[in-house]
């Protein structure tokens, strides 16, 4: 199966995900983590760093619950961020 390109947006938003898990993880161990997500260390690894910004749903809410995040938290901070609205004219 081939897959599509990712748009530049959807790194992007890979990247913010991947910091996120990386600041809610904390001290806590990646294997720790991991294990507790029922994933592999090297899965959260590629997350963590972008490698791979477009995991499956069921990885995504597994993290969540390992680490005590809300999809709705998770969502919120990994959407991008609102562009300056434009002036009004006069």
């Amino acid at each position: 199966m081939v897959r599509t390109p990712l748009t530049p947006e959807e790194r992007e938003r890979g990247e913010r995900f991947g910091r996120l898990l990386r600041e809610a993880r904390g001290d806590r161990s990646m294997t720790r983590v991991a294990a507790s997500a029922g994933i592999s260390p090297e899965t959260l690894r590629k997350i963590e760093t972008g490698r791979a910004p477009t995991p499956a749903f069921f990885t995504v809410a597994a993290l969540a619950r390992a680490l005590d995040l809300s999809m709705d938290e998770l969502a919120d901070r990994c959407a991008p961020a609102a562009p300056p609205a434009a002036p009004v004219a006069a």
